[in-house]
């Protein structure tokens, strides 16, 4: 499995595997001092492999990763970087110039909605994607995408008939959720949009003694890997891309094996997982917007 996906409507080269600030690490505030944990496990990060942060305006983590940043050695543009607007998404131009203030850097490599559930009586959908594609023309985003778009709301940005259409759909994305997915999934493969997961390891974060643990362990066991492994694999065999994070460094290390050359899962296996997966729906963000239930916290 290669290390990178080549993005179909920007030409742009993402990680598969990439370093999330947000979870975690959430503040909320942009104001707040510096986490000088995150900036160590973003050094940790680097130091090993990883070439992908992925941020955004809403994480309240956007200082801490410039100080990371500043603070390490490797070339701007061998490091991907994506950040995501919803909360001044009424002026996508200035929030973009507040974000790429506050990691003081000069162009994102990608630059997402974060979500659809903004006030449309402020601003269409139609006008922010024009927004963005502006971003694009005038260099300070290299790729545009969404996040937590459903099917319904990607058939609405496409009938718009974009002059770039959405590079990535970055969402909620594991076992527990790919039934519900699946269409989406489908649809966004079939428009040439690539799937980039966060949340891929919940059902061991969120839901441990799950029906799906008895066979990620078989074939941890089988494989020699770890629960993680598994499921990060399974991902990218579904998906394309993946957004994990974690504060340890093994874990993190961990993680990036999961692309290794020699490991891969069968069709069979792949099957085991998604029928476990299938008795059992559940998701933790943005569960109201998508399911019309409250989020799980």
């Amino acid at each position: 499995m290669s290390q990178t996906v080549t993005l179909s409507s920007s030409k742009t080269t993402i990680p598969r595997i990439g370093y999330g600030t947000g979870t975690k690490w959430y503040s909320g505030d942009n104001s707040k001092p510096i986490d000088k944990d995150l900036v160590k496990s973003i050094h940790d990060a680097l130091s090993i492999g990883y070439r992908h942060l992925d941020a955004a305006e809403m994480y309240g983590t956007e200082t801490s990763v410039a100080e990371a940043l500043r603070t390490q050695s490797i070339p701007r543009n061998d490091i991907f970087i994506t950040s995501k607007v919803y909360k001044n998404i009424e002026n996508i131009e200035k929030a973009c110039t507040d974000v790429l203030t506050r990691l003081d850097i000069e162009y994102l490599d990608l630059w997402l909605i974060h979500a659809p559930y903004f006030d449309r009586n402020k601003i269409s959908l139609e006008k922010a994607w024009r927004e963005m594609e502006k971003l694009v023309e005038n260099g300070k985003v290299k790729a545009i995408g969404v996040s937590n778009f459903q099917k319904h709301h990607l058939e609405e940005l496409l009938a718009l008939k974009p002059k770039i259409k959405p590079a990535v759909n970055q969402i909620e994305f594991n076992p527990y959720v790919y039934k519900a997915s699946r269409e989406l999934i489908e649809y966004c493969k079939s428009n040439g949009i690539a799937i980039e997961a966060y949340s891929p390891l919940g059902p061991i974060s969120y839901k441990p003694g799950g029906p799906i643990d008895e066979v990620i362990e078989k074939l941890a066991q089988k494989y020699n890997r770890t629960p993680a492994q598994i499921l990060l694999k399974w991902n990218l065999i579904k998906g394309d891309i993946v957004v994990t994070t974690s504060s340890k460094r093994e874990r993190l290390e961990d993680f990036l094996k999961t692309t290794d050359e020699n490991f891969d899962l069968t069709e069979e296996d792949i099957k085991a997982i998604d029928d476990a997966g299938a008795k059992l729906h559940f998701r933790k963000y943005w569960t109201k917007e998508i399911d019309g239930q409250k989020e799980d916290l």
